[in-house]
């Protein structure tokens, strides 16, 4: 089993891969005005090393819009994504709210945000409940949401760079969210959980 614990955490066999299809239809050629202003910004990213051209820049601001629902955004600080409100949240201050929590709340705590967020990713993908065929799409949305990148391997669960470092409360969201339970078997990222027979009561409270 510790095997395949390192095996996971050093490898990313099971990251989402490029879809083939994208680039299967032919160019279009399209040609945008930008004002000086912009212009210069534009020129100063790529001059800088932040962006390698107007192309890949472009291809990634559409990227962040569509991935994160920009289109329903309001503003100023009105943020939207499906049916809920998001926010940048400054993840020092979210730290301390945590550790405003008694540890042994923590699985709880995660489990209702699991249960707000199982609602959210069900009425946001149209999907009439979260299973385990439509895991790759709810990852997708966790790793927008800041989440982290989770992969799954035979039995374990395997999540990467969350905002969330605190395992209990996460394993709590993960639980209640894909109504599985979990078994940590370490307690920094890569975070590797084993993922255990459904419990009597999970996911219906």
């Amino acid at each position: 089993m510790l095997a395949d614990i390192a095996n996971m955490q050093s490898s990313g066999k099971n990251a989402p891969q490029p879809n083939p299809m994208k680039n299967s239809e032919s160019a279009r050629r399209t040609t945008i005005i930008l004002d000086k202003e912009e212009r210069n910004y534009v020129d100063s990213l790529i001059r800088e090393g932040k962006e390698p051209g107007i192309k890949p820049l472009i291809s990634k601001m559409l990227d962040l819009y569509r991935s994160m629902m920009v289109y329903d955004w309001r503003f100023p600080g009105e943020y939207y994504f499906g049916i809920s409100r998001i926010a940048f949240v400054n993840v020092e201050l979210l730290n301390i709210l945590i550790q405003q929590i008694p540890k042994e709340k923590w699985r709880e705590i995660g489990r209702k945000m699991g249960s707000a967020l199982k609602v959210s990713m069900e009425t946001t993908l149209d999907l009439p409940a979260v299973t385990r065929e439509s895991w790759e799409n709810v990852f997708k949305r966790l790793q927008v949401q800041g989440f982290g990148d989770i992969y799954t391997k035979d039995k374990y669960l395997l999540v990467k760079t969350p905002f969330i470092n605190e395992s209990e409360i996460l394993a709590g969201v993960l639980e209640r969210l894909l109504d599985v339970e979990l078994d940590l078997k370490n307690t920094v990222p890569p975070l590797v959980f084993e993922i255990r027979k459904v419990p009597e009561g999970i996911g219906t409270k």
